[in-house]
């Protein structure tokens, strides 16, 4: 029973542990691809003092046909190999948001910067205002916390998007 609660605990400071720094108002797609760019902020584990900005793209799909292959999500370059690929499994135990979805991130280039992670963030935030960019979120993690940060960031945007897509499927008719 202890074990259960530790394993949640634990689970709920990680996740807190990571911040979507700019969201994104936009709803997924209801059928089809919908892409999410991002920028990843992380301090670096080695020497603490300098910071890691990568550039990436999270491409969430929806299965197009059900079939029992189909029923699990599909997570695929979410984690590092020093990451716990657990708390997917963890997460996806507790919701039925995921089922049918395949999931795929892309990492771009990467920069690092001796600012804090505070001071990477304003930066970029900055940036996107100036370039009136409104479909990239900026992320921040711990070191060893970036799958955790991308698998956030997605599930925030699949359970925000769902009434959306609901009513869409209503729309068209597939729901009554």
């Amino acid at each position: 029973m202890f074990d259960e609660f530790d394993r949640e605990m634990h689970f709920r400071r990680l996740w807190e542990s990571v911040r979507i720094e700019r969201r994104v108002p936009y709803s997924l797609f209801t059928f089809g691809d919908s892409d999410l760019p991002y920028y990843l902020v992380t301090l670096q584990k080695e020497d603490g003092e300098t910071v890691r900005i990568r550039q990436g793209q999270i491409t969430i799909s929806r299965a197009k046909i059900i079939t029992p292959d189909s029923m699990r999500p599909e997570f695929r370059d979410f984690f590092e190999e020093n990451e716990d690929a657990g708390m997917a499994d963890f997460l996806m135990a507790r919701s039925a948001a995921f089922s049918n979805l395949k999931l795929n991130n892309k990492r771009g280039s990467e920069e690092i910067v001796t600012d804090t992670v505070e001071e990477a963030v304003d930066r970029l935030n900055r940036r996107l205002d100036v370039e009136e960019e409104d479909r990239v979120a900026i992320l921040s993690a711990p070191p060893s916390m970036a799958g955790v940060a991308l698998l956030k960031y997605a599930s925030e945007r699949i359970m925000e998007s769902a009434p959306d897509n609901l009513n869409e499927l209503r729309d068209r008719g597939f729901l009554p």
